[in-house]
């Protein structure tokens, strides 16, 4: 696998990036790309009942719609998160809509929650829910329609068809590309939604963990609301974090200037040092996902150590391709074995 991607990758940077993603996912989903599984024990982690083989999950944006979950799955992902899903079918925003910057190993993407809509990805889950295969827990990540007239029902909606179906849920208010959306994050609109959230899940006879992701361009005052919001409503977890619209100093001006959220590389010590925040406020009440950044495995420890249970990525992937995967676990466990601890598990807040 590493030779042939070595092979492909050259094309697929020459390719607009839309392109080279949906060439990937056609090239998955025929089983053309294909990783190692193999695991190492210490990475093991056990949460919310379920057992996750590694702690490395793939964030939501790659598989909108649903349709390579177990290719993914078995490429070594611990767990993967598909969405955002939106109740209706969505075109999102005009193109070009994302950008490479390949040198500060970051993407510019201004998407807008561009995706099949419910019905398609509900379907797709039912399908990999009857696979044969050893399962890996499976999340979705929901959203609401951009010209929704009730967001709240839009999120109620998606969490009551897929919980279901899926191993968690995540309330998504942290993209930037949906006008309106991080307002969700303010405190009497967070504890409706929330609300909301539980009692959609409720009602749908199914109790996966149901999260919260948030954005990384948040005050101390802000951050300290949302932990206390989440803490009260009783959800079972936070996943930090999304995207940023700040730009650090560096970035090719004509780049720098595209409207959208910039993941990657420049991301790593901001939503790190807020994850480190978060674990702090929340105290070990609540479990949390960290994202943003993850390129190597001493990445992910670095996560591991601010207080994550688990962690995702996603812009790493689109420049690494599959045996980014392996490399990244194998340089984990010997970061978690050579600081004496028995389990990736017990290295958890450990710079907290």
């Amino acid at each position: 696998m590493t030779s042939a991607y070595r092979l492909i990758r050259p094309l697929l940077m020459t390719l607009p990036p839309e392109t080279a993603h949906r060439m990937t996912l056609k090239a998955l989903q025929t089983g053309l790309v294909r990783g190692s599984a193999d695991e190492d024990p210490i990475l093991a982690v056990h949460l919310w009942g379920q057992t996750f083989a590694n702690p490395v999950g793939l964030a939501a944006g790659f598989d909108k719609n649903a349709q390579a979950p177990r290719p993914l799955l078995r490429m070594g992902f611990g767990f993967v998160e598909i969405g955002s899903v939106t109740p209706r079918p969505q075109a999102g925003n005009p193109r070009p809509r994302v950008f490479r910057l390949p040198r500060h190993g970051a993407i510019i993407n201004r998407l807008g929650f561009n995706n099949d809509g419910l019905a398609a990805a509900a379907e797709r889950l039912r399908q990999v829910r009857s696979a044969p295969d050893p399962a890996r827990p499976i999340g979705a990540n929901v959203g609401c329609n951009k010209d929704s007239p009730d967001s709240a029902a839009d999120y109620r909606l998606g969490i009551a068809t897929l919980a279901p179906l899926v191993d968690y849920v995540v309330v998504n208010v942290s993209s930037p590309n949906t006008p309106g959306l991080r307002l969700l994050q303010q405190r009497a609109a967070l504890e409706e939604l929330l609300g909301v959230a539980i009692d959609a899940r409720s009602s749908s006879g199914a109790t996966p963990p149901l999260l919260l992701k948030i954005a990384p361009d948040l005050g101390e005052e802000d951050l300290e609301d949302i932990v206390t919001v989440a803490l009260n409503a009783g959800i079972d977890g936070l996943i930090v974090s999304n995207t940023t619209v700040a730009r650090p100093p560096g970035l090719p001006p004509r780049l720098a200037q595209e409207t959208g959220g910039l993941s990657g590389r420049p991301l790593m010590g901001p939503s790190t040092a807020m994850l480190r925040s978060v674990a702090r406020l929340t105290g070990g009440r609540m479990p949390l996902i960290g994202v943003g950044g993850v390129a190597s495995g001493r990445d992910a420890y670095a996560k591991i150590r601010a207080g994550a249970s688990l962690v995702q990525l996603y812009t790493a992937l689109v420049y690494g391709g599959p045996p980014l995967i392996g490399a990244i676990k194998r340089e984990l466990a010997n970061l978690v074995r050579a600081d004496g601890f028995a389990s990736v598990m017990d290295a958890v807040g450990a710079d907290v």
